[in-house]
């Protein structure tokens, strides 16, 4: 990547990373990277020599932690595309990719490559008082993005989370609408696990003793299972919100695919019903995209559904590698309420460049795009197992990249059962929602096929006998 609007022939930083030692050294990584991650192309099970090492490791991270990871899981450090190598040796296909941060797999040449060159940048961290070229390429990337269908998105925060981006999304939209203070959200909702996110996840158990920090009150979100009749409850719902507490709602915040709800997408129809009421009250609409971004025939969730005029505020990260919360001009802040240390590593904010690179040339975007043709094509092999095995497994749900389907009746526990199993089999996933509880996957946008997904159905027919 180029620094942007600097003059390069007169930088001692670009005198360095044209230097022929530096090509050199790339070319050398690079091919001793994918000469071992190749030998990665298939599940394997542990080396019964690395176990005792590995699970003291295990132990010894959980005594650290103070509690143990949820799956035994430490990888070696190496993988290629979804395949990922583990402490003990074995292999598993990982189609969550850490809750959907790694588009491109692990150990994808493009990351490497992107790696070496923040590290020849003279810190790590960038932030309120240091920026490197990479922010202002990422900042102004996210934007001519966000804008591409009509949105008018004007500026760009990066933070270091998906819970500080939606964070400032609410500091914004709470000090333009002051002293608006309530927050509307959709049943099954997840914002984060900060004390203010923790209210508007819709999660009682997340909110277990923590003090209540704002008013927020909740709307059924759309079910295929009765569109017309959740359409018409969440119109009903939200009227009489607005009604009951007259100017006091500061913003609507919507998931337009529910993710830790349980991968149910809404509707066009469906969220500008609700998006334009807000409107005509001057209640702003926040798209939280943390999950979705890149994973829908759109970068954009919000393009996606053709909701570009609502676009008030969106927040996204994860396969981004660094966060952003994207606004207008009209909502710029009038006294110094957004500011933090970091705003991302240079390395994430490279890595970040990169990833957004790799998904535009693999045309993962458009309706007939890599995405959606993957998720058809997903979608046909889990009905197929549906068909096959009658009240074992139903589905599937969800939109693009963003996949689940319900094991048996859906209980919780028998969800997780079958979660465990597929990991020990060599495929990982994880849960979502609740009454149902969902298996869900989010493969790597960037780098999964077809002979991914045979091979993730194989171990689910498995799992099911």
């Amino acid at each position: 990547m180029d620094k942007p609007n600097l003059p390069s022939s007169l930088l001692s930083s670009s005198m360095l990373t044209a230097d022929p030692r530096i090509a050199r050294a790339k070319e050398l990584l690079a091919d001793a990277l994918k000469e071992h991650s190749l030998k990665i192309d298939a599940i394997r099970p542990p080396n019964p020599d690395l176990v005792p090492e590995y699970q003291d490791s295990l132990s010894r991270l959980a005594v650290a932690r103070g509690g143990a990871p949820y799956f035994p899981y430490m990888t070696s450090g190496i993988g290629n595309g979804p395949f990922v190598e583990l402490g003990d040796g074995s292999v598993k296909l990982d189609f969550i990719v850490g809750i959907g941060v790694h588009g491109l797999g692990h150990s994808h040449p493009a990351m490497l490559d992107a790696t070496i060159d923040a590290g020849l940048e003279d810190t790590v961290m960038q932030g309120n008082l240091q920026h490197n070229s990479g922010s202002l390429a990422m900042c102004e990337r996210l934007l001519e993005l966000a804008n591409r269908q009509g949105a008018k998105l004007d500026h760009c925060l990066l933070s270091t989370s998906g819970a500080m981006a939606n964070e400032n999304s609410l500091k914004i939209a709470f000090h333009n609408r002051f002293p608006a203070s309530r927050v509307i959200c959709m049943d099954n909702c997840f914002a984060g696990r900060s004390l203010a996110l923790a209210q508007l996840t819709d999660r009682p158990a997340y909110r277990a003793g923590l003090p209540k920090t704002l008013d927020v009150d909740f709307i059924p979100m759309f079910h295929p299972s009765d569109p017309e009749g959740t359409t018409t409850g969440a119109i009903e719902t939200l009227k009489k919100l607005l009604a009951r507490h007259p100017g006091e709602y500061a913003c609507l915040w919507l998931e337009l695919v529910a993710g830790e709800g349980g991968y149910y997408p809404g509707t066009k129809p469906y969220f500008e019903q609700l998006c334009k009421i807000c409107h005509e009250h001057k209640v702003l609409i926040i798209f939280d995209e943390v999950q979705t971004f890149s994973r829908l025939s759109q970068a954009f969730a919000f393009q996606h559904f053709g909701l570009d005029a609502y676009a008030d505020l969106v927040t996204l990260g994860k396969i981004t590698q660094v966060c952003a919360t994207l606004y207008g001009e009209s909502l710029k802040p009038k006294g110094p309420v957004l500011s933090q240390t970091f705003t991302g590593a240079t390395a994430s904010i490279r890595c970040g460049l990169a990833v957004l690179d790799e998904l535009e040339s693999k045309q993962c975007f458009g309706a007939d795009g890599w995405n959606m043709r993957r998720h058809r094509y997903f979608r046909s092999k889990l009905e197929a197992l549906a068909q096959k095995h009658p009240g074992k497994i139903c589905g599937p749900h969800g939109e693009g990249m963003m996949i689940a389907f319900t094991p048996g009746n859906g209980g919780a526990d028998e969800a997780k059962d079958m979660l465990m199993r597929l990991y020990q089999l060599g495929l990982m996933g994880f849960l979502a929602g609740g009454n149902p509880t969902r298996i869900r996957f989010l493969p790597p946008p960037g780098v999964t096929t077809e002979r991914h997904i045979d091979l993730a159905c194989e171990i689910i027919e498995k799992a099911l006998v």
